[in-house]
């Protein structure tokens, strides 16, 4: 039976069909770019080669169906996902959950938990603007993990009608408003994963691009700093048994030159060894990320990041494991 559990989460960089406009400043891509972007995609998946793989900007579910079709290893795996809203004032990319492992009740999470809201006159004020993904995924007989996707609000100015960058104070502001958007939906994530964890009594597992690093307030919120230890989650790369003499080399994302991992796996303490209540650990967690300076025009812009986790045996002395 299956005692190593990988886990990956994949930003793909707008996976869409070909022609289809997404943003003012993104010309369609061609059949072309199209065919090299699929291609490229399905070889990245196969090289994961993950048991659990939570994926980002995904404009179509059926897009990213072709992409499983052409891997070698995910063909027969369990896909879950939702196509953006078509009646929505803007397109917008959703997340796909992609497994080798049985899913159960696979469901977007739309709506922000009571009492969380952004401020008034925002648009979708009690909603996240890239629905996150719930699936329970069964990785042994006896172990079920409540896994979830995420793809929080981006440091992209978020702009009122006829605002530009040239004024400094409306640049500004727009900044601040996705800050505050992000922050938000973090606090709602933050609310939703509690109530998860308390109402099942399962591990979870989060997936996903939180356009910060691991160290920031909003990331931090989600994690649960400062929260009852049963409710708190952990930065995979932070609790991993390897030792990482190369963690400076761990980088998900480059932005005007600057390096750093915004893409994060996130874990509650069933995976994290220091604890108690452990039913495994964190091996080590692994950056794709060499595509990232070749540039290639086919490619994500983002790395890709593996968690290998090992479940626990009966000899270890902590929980039954299933093995």
């Amino acid at each position: 039976m299956q005692q190593e559990i990988r886990f990956a989460t994949f930003n793909v960089c707008n996976l869409a069909p070909p022609g289809v406009k997404l943003y003012d400043n993104l010309l369609p891509t061609t059949p072309e770019e199209y065919e090299a972007k699929l291609n490229w995609t399905a070889r990245q998946i196969d090289l994961l080669d993950a048991d659990v793989i939570g994926f980002q900007e995904i404009f179509s579910q059926a897009t990213l169906r072709e992409v499983l079709a052409r891997t070698r290893r995910y063909r027969e795996a369990f896909h879950a996902g939702f196509d953006p809203d078509p009646a929505a004032m803007r397109l917008t990319p959703s997340v796909a959950l992609v497994s080798r492992l049985p899913l159960v009740s696979p469901a977007p999470l739309t709506e922000f938990p009571r009492g969380i809201e952004l401020p008034p006159g925002s648009r979708d004020a009690a909603r996240f603007t890239r629905a996150p993904l719930h699936a329970v995924v069964q990785v042994t007989p006896d172990v079920a993990v409540d896994v979830v996707v995420v793809h929080l609000k981006s440091r992209r100015p978020d702009y009122r009608t006829g605002d530009t960058g040239e004024d400094p104070a409306l640049y500004a502001l727009a900044c601040l408003r996705s800050l505050i958007r992000r922050g938000t939906e973090a606090a709602a994530l933050r609310v939703l994963l509690t109530e998860m964890g308390r109402a099942n009594r399962r591990p979870r597992v989060v997936l996903g691009d939180f356009n910060d690093v691991a160290d920031s307030v909003t990331t931090s919120i989600v994690l649960g700093a400062g929260t009852p230890m049963g409710d708190r989650l952990y930065d995979a790369s932070q609790v991993q048994r390897r030792v990482d003499h190369a963690r400076h080399l761990g980088f998900s994302s480059v932005h005007e030159g600057h390096y750093s991992t915004i893409d994060h796996i996130l874990v509650s303490e069933e995976f994290n060894a220091a604890l108690p209540n452990a039913i495994g650990e964190v091996l080590d967690v692994l950056y794709l990320n060499d595509h990232l300076d070749l540039e290639l025009p086919e490619a994500s812009d983002h790395g890709q990041v593996l968690a290998r986790i090992r479940l626990y045996d009966e000899s270890h002395g902590l929980m039954d494991a299933g093995m």
